[in-house]
């Protein structure tokens, strides 16, 4: 195929050039009704390319193809059978892949470190989650993704499961042995699922982790504004072999998604991989080595431990790590990743990608360069100078895994939807919980509708916020009051 073709840029600059004059939305036509104040932050071209995909980017049939070429060069850039584009984020497409595989009360194998979309996604559709149970590093205090025995021995516990999700990399860059999961599910004749979320650039260099499609999964989701260069909520997923039915997935889609997608984040998914075809080779190669260097000047800060396959990777652990997450431990620093997160942000204008109980991480991409990383390396090591002004920092009461296991008592719709009321958090153990309670990032619910709920998470959650975490899908983002279903005699 030719890859130097962009349908839908193509569309946008035709549809510019032929002077039309829409009598559609969106109403601000052009910009011609946008406040000027609104303008001059946003720009011209944002309004003069935010048109119709039907009776703007294409015509009232879609005859011209316009969005389907351009997703059939996506396929054909991956490897792909089927890919299909998302305005509405991985959260969208992770759900569709959920309705299309299992349906209501039937069962799916999922690990237990999955983002808040896929728990969103069993809400909606009422799918019995079996979970299975992360890799645990108790020294770190870290998650990875589940083992091919874990979900092997899941398939054994309940082999009615329609199949298997899993979530690989993730946020802190970890993967999963995923051919070893897809030998798992299709010897049984059922699909993995990736949420590949943080991996949508892993098809375009050799010596980044290997991707899901490569792996052998069935459906793959793909944030293409995390790591590539999308825009915000751009997402793509990909589809092979006959285990999913690629109409059923696209009607899920199709049911889930707006109706009024931005042609604007279509036109950037579109103009990536073009980017990623004709350049993705070289800037990948800069960007590894990139990374390596910023890596090792990192870890020669005092106080700053930054992890490395060492520490992530081997048996128990990850299968593999992609190294532009550079993961660095401050604990020696005697504060925690919160307080420096904020410090850094006050300080030095820097936004980190995630910050815990213990840990900072920056994501590296295609995009960084010298600059960006020396104005980096610069505030990483003022924060070392500067740690004795963020002590003492309160402590994070993190249990180990055991405790963070909790008992799922309900489906997670059944709660969620369910009498509800809200308790002091010191008189919710015990009680089933009927939200999510998710530390944001890096978006793993602690606790979710339908698990009863323990003295050991909501003291990790109520000394999280103390210590800085981010609650914010709790009615309550503080924790002192929790959501839980109401118990029989109450109603």
């Amino acid at each position: 195929m030719d890859h130097s073709c962009a349908p839908v840029l193509e569309a946008l600059a035709a549809y510019r050039e032929t002077g039309q004059t829409p009598f559609t939305p969106p109403g601000h036509k052009q910009g011609r009704g946008a406040d000027p104040r609104v303008r001059a932050v946003l720009g011209d071209a944002v309004f003069a390319h935010d048109v119709l995909a039907i009776s703007g980017l294409d015509d009232r049939t879609s005859s011209h193809h316009v969005l389907e070429r351009a997703q059939e060069l996506m396929a054909d850039a991956v490897g792909a059978e089927h890919t299909f584009f998302s305005t509405c984020g991985s959260s969208l497409s992770v759900k569709a892949a959920m309705l299309a595989v299992a349906r209501p009360h039937q069962k799916l194998l999922i690990g237990r470190d999955v983002h808040k979309s896929v728990v969103s996604g069993l809400i909606l559709s009422g799918v019995r989650p079996v979970w299975v149970d992360p890799q645990w590093d108790t020294g770190l205090h870290l998650a990875h993704p589940p083992s091919r025995a874990a979900f092997d021995e899941a398939f054994e516990r309940h082999p009615d499961a329609e199949g298997a999700l899993v979530t690989s990399p993730t946020p802190y860059g970890t993967c999963a042995d995923l051919a070893g999961l897809a030998e798992v599910c299709h010897r049984r004749g059922k699909p993995l699922i990736v949420d590949e979320a943080w991996g949508a650039h892993l098809p375009f260099h050799p010596d980044l982790p290997t991707w899901a499609m490569d792996a052998g999964a069935d459906v793959c989701v793909t944030s293409v504004h995390k790591m590539g260069s999308g825009l915000e909520q751009g997402s793509v997923f990909h589809l092979q072999g006959d285990r999913v039915d690629d109409k059923a997935l696209k009607a899920c889609a199709d049911l889930l998604g707006t109706t009024s997608p931005s042609v604007l984040v279509y036109a950037a998914l579109d103009g990536w991989r073009r980017q990623m075809v004709e350049h993705g080779r070289a800037l990948y190669d800069d960007a590894l080595a990139r990374a390596e260097a910023v890596r090792a000047r990192v870890d020669a800060i005092d106080g700053m431990r930054v992890h490395g396959r060492a520490d992530f990777c081997g048996p128990g652990r990850a299968a593999d790590l992609d190294t532009l997450q550079v993961i660095v431990d401050i604990s020696a620093l005697g504060t925690t990743g919160y307080r420096a997160g904020d410090w850094l942000r006050e300080h030095h204008r820097i936004n980190l990608h995630l910050c815990d109980h213990r840990r900072i991480s920056a994501q590296l991409t295609h995009a960084d360069d010298e600059e960006t990383t020396g104005v980096l390396l610069d505030a990483l090591r003022d924060l070392a100078d500067h740690a004795e002004a963020l002590r003492p920092a309160s402590a994070v009461d993190v249990p180990g895994p055991a405790a963070l296991r909790l008992e799922q008592a309900e489906l997670p719709r059944d709660a969620f939807f369910g009498h509800t009321e809200q308790v002091p958090c010191e008189k919710a153990a015990g009680r089933v919980a009927a939200e999510m309670l998710t530390p944001y990032p890096p978006g793993i619910p602690a606790a979710l509708p339908g698990e009863r709920l323990t003295d050991g998470v909501l003291r990790y959650l109520r000394s999280g916020v103390e210590a800085g975490m981010v609650v914010p899908d709790a009615v309550d983002p503080e924790v002192r009051q929790v959501k839980v279903v109401a118990e029989p005699e109450d109603g």
